[in-house]
């Protein structure tokens, strides 16, 4: 069986540097043009799914569509918040190369890297916490700031009582997601330790294919280059 995992396109924020986060916006050209290269390649190895799992962020689904748009199918569409990019806090809409010289580069690598280094938290008046947006407004407990231990929790927790439960029922999944909910995911497949973690990172509009057996044990992983 396969497994493939696809982060979205460049986002208008990634071609900024910009601690994007919850924030919700949307694909470049570039990044829209990279869903359907995904979604091509895929095509072209003759990939099929039944079942596609995103998180409620726009620039995750806009992937999702263009990438079924090129392969002509019409999986089964799971969308939830728990997908959703890691919470980067008071660091949302603030510029990566800015916030290095003012904090230091190596702080910023905390932040962006470690497990468990949460950025400032976001107070419950900023308007950029997600209790002011009517997208979250159905989501308990919503984080002001989360570590990448903390999106691995909600990652983590959804893959154990959805995801896994359908690839042993032997359904053909792709999962169109985040930079770092995607990272909390391999980690844990994988059982990275803190070190690998911190070198990890997904390339934007690439498919990660892993091939599992029925005990769900990695026999191979690639980027459908």
């Amino acid at each position: 069986m396969k497994l493939v995992l696809v982060r979205h396109g460049e986002s208008v924020w990634n071609k900024k540097n910009i601690f994007t986060g919850w924030t919700d916006v949307g694909l470049t050209e570039k990044g829209i043009e990279e869903a359907k290269e995904a979604g091509r390649r895929l095509k072209n190895k003759n990939f099929s799914f039944t079942i596609c799992h995103t998180s409620i962020l726009k620039r995750a689904i806009e992937t999702m569509d263009y990438i079924f748009d090129e392969m002509q199918i019409k999986p089964q569409i799971y969308k939830t918040y728990q997908l959703n990019e890691r919470h980067y806090g008071a660091l949302q809409g603030l510029n990566k190369e800015e916030m290095a010289e003012k904090v230091g580069a190596e702080q910023v690598k905390k932040w962006r890297r470690s497990l468990r280094e949460r950025p400032p938290a976001l107070s419950l008046d900023d308007e950029r916490h997600p209790q002011h947006n009517p997208l979250f407004k159905n989501i308990k407990n919503l984080p002001a700031s989360e570590s990448l231990a903390d999106t691995m929790d909600r990652v983590v927790d959804y893959y154990e009582k959805e995801i896994k439960l359908q690839i042993l029922n032997g359904e053909d999944i792709i999962i169109v997601a985040h930079g770092n909910s995607l990272r909390a995911l391999v980690a844990y497949l994988e059982n990275y330790n803190e070190e690998q973690i911190l070198a990890l990172n997904i390339p934007t509009g690439i498919p990660l294919v892993y091939e599992i057996d029925k005990n769900i044990k990695i026999l191979k992983k690639y980027y459908l280059e």
